[in-house]
């Protein structure tokens, strides 16, 4: 007998692997927390699968996602990443990568941690809510409202309030897992 998932993840083995041991689990790392806001920000407009389908070679193009290195790209790499056929394309989210790059530093060093800074949203313990069927599940909440308004005032890009909530709910600070889902409890 198979464990009950929740139906977003039915029918695709890459989605039900990033289901089964990664989506709603809870990120404190730093490295990995960036890159969840980077493949969140180029997921802006696109489905989550096309962005996991070129998640190796996004975390290839951009230097397995070091945002020391990636705060410091010229022109000449950023022309190689927009002639890269394995990422997606897009100039804006490229600069975007960037720019959050050097913006993520700055609120590491404000806050000694870019967590620290993220995780004081729900004040360190993931928001558990208790949804029956994934399509009741909210877009976005007034909490990623005030988290994205605050990335924006930080000058981030493409963090806006949807794509924000579902970096939320990939790095762990909101469990949005199908209560009779068996993750629901395991996260």
């Amino acid at each position: 007998m198979s464990k009950h998932k929740c139906g977003w993840c039915k029918g695709n083995e890459l989605y039900e692997a990033y289901h089964d041991l990664e989506w709603g689990v809870p990120v404190k790392d730093d490295a990995t927390i960036f890159e969840f806001l980077i493949l969140e920000t180029f997921q802006a407009g696109l489905s989550w699968i096309t962005i996991l389908k070129k998640r190796e070679n996004f975390r290839n193009a951009f230097d397995h996602f070091d945002y020391k290195k990636i705060a410091n790209y010229d022109q000449t790499k950023k022309d190689e990443l927009l002639q890269n056929a394995g990422i997606i394309r897009n100039k804006l989210k490229v600069n975007a990568t960037i720019t959050n790059a050097q913006l993520f530093m700055e609120v590491q060093k404000e806050f000694g941690s870019f967590s620290k800074y993220v995780w004081g949203f729900v004040n360190d313990k993931p928001i558990k809510n208790k949804i029956k069927n994934y399509k009741d599940g909210p877009a976005n909440t007034k909490l990623s409202d005030a988290l994205s308004k605050d990335l924006k005032k930080r000058g981030f890009k493409f963090v806006g309030s949807t794509v924000v909530y579902a970096y939320m709910q990939a790095t762990g600070m909101v469990n949005d897992h199908e209560v009779s889902c068996f993750r629901y409890n395991e996260v």
